[in-house]
């Protein structure tokens, strides 16, 4: 994975926490990573339970519930969606096709973002497993 984009004194540093320290984080960013990943966050917040959380885990934002949910994050060359979840990432793998992927993410184009029923699907099926778990 190249560099993020996101200077390492940013948010997590600053000492922020949940949704200030997500919106010290995509403050700055460039765009358009910027743009791509505020829909990223608006189509996961639209998708996840009430009770969701944002917060910053492992240096990029996340949403929170039940423990991780889903994270996503800029670099210099890629914008990544991080399901946390092999089985979800392998459940949509024909609509994931055209992107790349690894046990972990699935990384799309700075300037293009996943399409909104697909995060769609895979927030209902992480929210589904955390769920199904003690």
């Amino acid at each position: 994975m190249k560099k993020s984009q996101v200077k390492k004194s940013s948010a997590a540093a600053a000492g922020d926490s949940g949704k200030q320290a997500v919106d010290k984080y995509m403050e700055d960013l460039k765009e358009p990573a910027r743009g791509t990943l505020k829909k990223t966050r608006a189509m996961i917040r639209a998708a996840a339970p009430r009770e969701a959380t944002e917060a910053i885990g492992y240096g990029m934002p996340m949403f929170r519930y039940k423990g991780a949910l889903m994270a996503y994050a800029a670099f210099t060359e890629h914008c990544s969606l991080f399901p946390m979840s092999v089985a979800v990432i392998d459940a949509h793998a024909k609509e994931l096709g055209k992107h790349r992927t690894s046990k972990g993410t699935i990384q799309f184009p700075l300037d293009k973002p996943l399409a909104a029923g697909l995060v769609k699907k895979m927030v209902k099926g992480r929210v589904a497993e955390k769920n199904k778990k003690k």
